[in-house]
Parts: structure tokens; C-alpha cells; sequence
């Protein structure tokens, strides 16, 4: 089992696990993958109540993710979807959040909204607390609120220690407008002066500032992320790739990623969808991690390692058209691994 868990990719993802009869037991996710689904045979821990289940796994499948934000969405919206026997809740304990940027003249600012609401809006993102410490660390870096026209008292004085007027609102609107949309350099530019201001702190022994604005720089990292599993625009598209012998698919619903199937199939009789396949902005794009396999592969235990012939990288970036044949099987994201439990029987992907 050892030798088999050693081909999932050290990429944070979604894990399943099936019994012999492709069934599926238990969905999870992990910061990387191949430790953890190896912890499950080296000692569950606080986790006795999966001993049982393990015994029965008969085939591990993965899909590697582009940050641990996107794994969680992505676990969240497969478990919302079907939540599997020995799952105990569904779509996770985390509370989805949004930022609302607020561009007005007399009440600029960053907000954060527990649900979809008109305006400039950026999510969804997973974790209350996450999205308070990112807004906190924003206003840190970007403080729009102090631009706005209406300011009186103590918040015109801090304006002014800021150094923020009016002048600044449309500057402010767009460095935050960047960070949000993740553009690198804005990222990189709000981490820096974070850490400057958390190293300022500790030089001078203001230990739980400096632990506080370390809180926020981790939060900023979070909500910056890659996360393309689930998005508030909504749009259904599903979409194919073909590698090897196997079809993958993977469906969108109402902007979420929710469903990832595979199955055996010929690359003539797989090629219709791939082809047809759209360009959709919202899914995790595949790509290749190092000690991984490719997009779309799945491992069974008579396969040697793939070698991807046709179309096998099925970026899901696409733009809206569902696929009018549906696959019957349902699943979802980026890189699909998949490494069997018992290498002397092969196992048949479904």
C-alpha cells in the first residue's frame, strides 16, 4: 500500500476512497496529499472510527489542487453534493465569506458580506476568521476607509496620521482591486509591507501585535490563493479530457465545481467531448507536479507509469457551454491520481 500511496502527488487536493465495489466510503482533503492518505495505514490517531473503513478501501483517487483553499471549496462542494457513509458532515465547518469593496466618494472602504450582494464583490472564500484577518491586513497596507469625504473626529485624525486624503480614494481602490483579483505583484507588494510592519512591531517587544499582524499575512495568503472551484458568477459547464485510456470529467453547477467522474474509454470514443469541451475561468487548471501524474491519469495496479497521447490536458478553462451529454457518473477539479490498494488486483476506475 505504501509503494501505491507513493504515487499521489505531494500537492495539496481531494482524496476518495472506494470498496471493491466502487462504492465510495469517505471524501477528505489534505494540505498534501501523499501523507496523508499514508496516514490513514500508519495510525489514525484521533480517528479510531475509520479503522474499519480502512480495511475496506480498495482504490484511492486524488485531484490535486492549486492551494489548500481551493482543496477545502472543492471537499466542501463534493460532500454538499453526496456526503459518502463514513463522512460525518457535510461541506466542512467553515463559514463562506465575501469582501465588498466599496469605491463611493463618502463611504469608501472594505467590507466583509456573508453572502452575494451588488457591487464590487470578490469571493467566495472560506473561513470567517480568515476573511476578517485579510480585511484587517488590507486595511493595514490600503486604508480606503480614511479617503472618504464624510470623515469627522477621531477618524479624520487618523487620516491624517496615515497620511490618506481624498486625493488617494481612486490609488487606494485600485492596489486593492489588484490584490483582490490576485495580481502577483500587488500580492507581494501588501505581504512586504505586512511583514515590515509585524518585524517593526516585534523590534519593539509589541509581541502580540507582531503575532496578530502574523495571523493577518496568513490570512492574506489564504483569500489570495489560487481558488477556482468555486466562484460567484454561477454558469453549469461540464467538461472532458481524455488521457490513457480514461475519460475525466469535470461538471460545474451554478458556479461550483461539485462533480468529478472517470472512466475507461477509447480515445476515439472520448474524442467528441474533449473537443467539444468550453473554456470556463473558474475551475482549477491542471498541470503537472513533480513525483505526480499527468492531468487526467488514473493509476490502476497493472498500469505502468502513463504516457499521454491525444488530448490529455483538459484545462477547464472555458468559457460557458454545457456539454448536452452529461456523464451518469458524478465528481470535480484538477489533476486526478489515482493509486490502488491492493496491487494484485487491478483495480477498474468508474
Amino acid at each position: 500500500m505504501r509503494s501505491d500511496v507513493g504515487r499521489l502527488p505531494v500537492a495539496p487536493g481531494v482524496y476518495r476512497f472506494r470498496d471493491v465495489g466502487g462504492r465510495v466510503l469517505y471524501i477528505g482533503r489534505a494540505t498534501a496529499l501523499r501523507s496523508r492518505v499514508a496516514s490513514y495505514w500508519l495510525g489514525l490517531g484521533d480517528r479510531p472510527h475509520l479503522a474499519r473503513m480502512v480495511r475496506n478501501v480498495a482504490r484511492i483517487e486524488a485531484v490535486a489542487c492549486d492551494s489548500v483553499h481551493e482543496a477545502s471549496w472543492l471537499e466542501r462542494n463534493l460532500l454538499e453534493e453526496r456526503m459518502p457513509r463514513w463522512n460525518r458532515t457535510p461541506g466542512g465547518q467553515e463559514v463562506p465569506g465575501y469582501l465588498l469593496l466599496d469605491a463611493s466618494a463618502r463611504t469608501p472602504g472594505l467590507r466583509m458580506a456573508h453572502r452575494p450582494m451588488p457591487g464590487r464583490l470578490f469571493g467566495p472564500y472560506l473561513g470567517g476568521t480568515k476573511v476578517r484577518q485579510a480585511l484587517s491586513a488590507l486595511h493595514r497596507v490600503h486604508p480606503l476607509a480614511y479617503a472618504g469625504n464624510g470623515l469627522i473626529g477621531a477618524e479624520r485624525d487618523m487620516a491624517a496620521k496615515r497620511g490618506v486624503q481624498p486625493a488617494d480614494r481612486e490609488a487606494l481602490v485600485a492596489a486593492l482591486e489588484a490584490v483582490l483579483g490576485r495580481v502577483p505583484a500587488a500580492v507581494a507588494h501588501a505581504r512586504a509591507e505586512l511583514e515590515r510592519v509585524r518585524d517593526q512591531a516585534a523590534g519593539e517587544l509589541a509581541f502580540e501585535l507582531a503575532g496578530r499582524i502574523q495571523d493577518e499575512i496568513l490570512a492574506l495568503e489564504w483569500i489570495t490563493a489560487p481558488q477556482r472551484a468555486t466562484t460567484h458568477e454561477g454558469g453549469d459547464v461540464t467538461i472532458y479530457g481524455w488521457a490513457d485510456g480514461l475519460l475525466v470529467s469535470f461538471a460545474i453547477r451554478g458556479g461550483r465545481l461539485c462533480e468529478w467522474t472517470q472512466r475507461r474509454c477509447s480515445q476515439q470514443a472520448a474524442a467528441q467531448r474533449v473537443d467539444a469541451s468550453p473554456h470556463w475561468p473558474g475551475p482549477p487548471s491542471p498541470s503537472t507536479t513533480p513525483g505526480s501524474r499527468p492531468p487526467s491519469t488514473v493509476l490502476t495496479s497493472t498500469d505502468p507509469p502513463p504516457t499521454p497521447t491525444g488530448r490529455h490536458n483538459p484545462t477547464p478553462t472555458a468559457r460557458h457551454k454545457p456539454d448536452a451529454h452529461a456523464d451518469q457518473h458524478k465528481p470535480n477539479a484538477r489533476q486526478p491520481t489515482q493509486a490502488p490498494h491492493r496491487p494484485a488486483q487491478p483495480g477498474r476506475p468508474r
